[in-house]
């Protein structure tokens, strides 16, 4: 069951991150999703290395830090999706 929790925690937290990031993203839903997992992941990691892991009732910090890495990794792989598509396209 982990692993469908992960997939619905990267899926939400990719698309919140389309939508903060200001622009039109490229990425293809698949990949929003796979950086959504990506930054649930470093997030955790980010809020564990902090000390904010787990806390009574809902572990706001820790979401907050998912959602700023999550957007960060959409950002980027988002760029680096543009640039490699660009080059095929020109080829």
């Amino acid at each position: 069951m982990g692993w469908l929790w992960a997939i619905i925690v990267g899926f939400v937290l990719g698309l919140i991150a389309k939508a903060v990031i200001p622009g039109k993203q490229h990425s293809p839903l698949w990949l929003t999703t796979l950086c959504g997992i990506l930054g649930a992941i470093v997030g955790n990691a980010i809020a564990r290395g902090v000390g904010v892991d787990e806390t009574r009732g809902i572990d706001w910090s820790r979401h907050i830090f998912q959602l700023v890495a999550a957007v960060v990794i959409v950002f980027f792989v988002d760029m680096a999706y543009l640039q490699i598509r660009g080059k095929r396209r020109r080829a």
